[in-house]
């Protein structure tokens, strides 16, 4: 199911790259809606999640701690693209990357429920599509041609897939599940709040981004609230 479900994240990124110059003008509403969806999932489904899956036994301490590193790594994880970004090719890696470690996070979440993994889907599917733009600009900027721009859309594509098979290898006991959790969570909360919204406010001053973020952190808690009943 899990590999299903990262096959809509495959086709986001790949209209994301295809119609990144179509979606420029919208980019500040879409970069905030999925600032507040990514945010939100952290928040509403990983943490609470994990907390529920290991707390008693790790201790919520010990859950937060695995947030928080989550936050940190994915930051290094992100710097690497940055620096790279001159590269080209690199940086669309370092995103690629990325990409993977999106994709394990619905094969992971999976794990703990059809309605959790539904719920993680949705959020890296609307990351995705800005990913996909990312990668097209990171390389055509550096001096890529378009069939070198699209070649490296195809693998960052197909890495979500690549890495919800991955996780659907792994066993892994209620509490290691829920510390794995809590990772991921962090890697959402850093992608929403410090990547995705301060683009947003970037890309277009005003009232109509932050709404959009309020809205994407208000649609990713009804789902989780639904998909709990």
């Amino acid at each position: 199911m899990a590999i299903v479900v990262s096959l809509f994240a495959f086709l986001f990124t790949l209209l994301g790259g295809l119609f990144a110059l179509r979606l420029k003008r919208r980019m500040a509403l879409v970069l905030g809606f999925s600032a507040g969806a990514v945010v939100g999932v952290a928040l509403f489904d990983l943490v609470p999640e994990a907390v529920a899956l290991a707390g008693a036994t790790a201790g919520p301490a010990l859950v937060l701690a695995c947030v928080g590193a989550g936050y940190a790594a994915y930051q290094l994880l992100q710097r690497g693209a940055a620096r790279y970004a001159g590269a080209g090719g690199l940086g669309a890696a370092m995103l690629s990357i990325h990409s993977f470690l999106d994709g394990l996070s619905i094969g992971v979440a999976f794990k703990v429920s059809a309605a959790a993994g539904t719920i993680v889907a949705i959020a890296v599917v609307v990351h995705d599509l800005c990913d996909g733009i990312n990668v097209v600009t990171v390389v055509r900027r550096n001096g890529g041609d378009p069939r070198r721009a699209r070649r490296w859309l195809l693998i960052d594509a197909a890495a979500p897939v690549l890495g919800a098979a991955s996780a659907s290898g792994l066993r892994l006991h209620d509490e290691t599940l829920g510390l794995a959790l809590a990772v991921f969570g962090g890697f959402f909360l850093y992608i929403g709040a410090t990547d995705l919204l301060p683009a947003s406010v970037r890309a277009e001053a005003g009232w109509p981004p932050t709404l959009m973020t309020v809205l994407g952190m208000a649609v990713l808690y009804a789902a989780v609230r639904l998909a709990s009943l």
